[in-house]
């Protein structure tokens, strides 16, 4: 039901779920919102945030997905190494 938002932000909905089901600590983290966030490499191996959030099936829903910026890089890269 999202494809087009994601494609606007150049994120296929398979990459997308690709990054949630391959989540790695500390992701995902819960938002305070109920939505849950992701950060991980997509296809070519490009950095991306996804934000979804999970049913009573614990079956999860992308409503979100963009490029991290340079600095969410960075920040991303630093926690990959600990």
């Amino acid at each position: 039901w999202n494809v087009e938002h994601l494609e606007r932000h150049g994120v296929t909905p398979e990459e997308a779920e690709r990054i949630v089901r391959l989540a790695k600590a500390p992701y995902p983290r819960p938002r305070a919102d109920g939505r849950w966030l992701v950060w991980g490499r997509g296809d070519g191996g490009r950095f991306l945030q996804v934000l979804f959030v999970a049913d009573e099936d614990d079956e999860a829903y992308v409503i979100h997905a963009r490029a991290l910026t340079e600095r969410e890089k960075r920040s991303y890269r630093r926690s990959r190494r600990s």
